[in-house]
């Protein structure tokens, strides 16, 4: 497993940007596959993105997945040197709302064993 903490969430007006950071404790970061996912009140957590694992610390980047409904608009990214995934946030909407939370999932396996412990999004109109 890895320790992941999120920050950056915050306050934003309707299309408005927030970039979430994730920072992951570990020196086998770069073998997990990340995840992003958000959860409404009232709703169940939902995928929102993904960034597959990447050989070494020069190749960071990953084959990325985006929920329909952020398609376009977010852009996940991971920075292996840093032991960081990104979210970035444009075009936000109220829907957006949500506490979102950074998950890892070793290479191979099909279940996140690791999740932080969230950060507050929250869209205005």
């Amino acid at each position: 497993q890895v320790q992941l903490v999120e920050s950056g969430g915050g306050l934003v007006q309707a299309g408005g940007s927030l970039r979430l950071s994730c920072a992951a404790s570990g020196r086998t970061f770069s073998s997990y596959y990340m995840g992003w996912f958000r959860q409404a009140p009232g709703k169940e957590r939902e995928f929102v993105a993904g960034i597959s694992w990447s050989p070494g610390i020069i190749g960071s980047g990953g084959n990325t997945y985006y929920a329909d409904s952020v398609k376009g608009r977010f852009t996940i990214s991971r920075d292996n040197a840093k032991n960081t995934v990104y979210l970035q946030l444009n075009s936000l909407k109220l829907e957006d709302t949500a506490v979102y939370y950074c998950a890892a999932r070793p290479t191979g396996s099909s279940k996140y064993d690791s999740w932080g412990q969230g950060t507050q999004v929250t869209v205005s109109s």
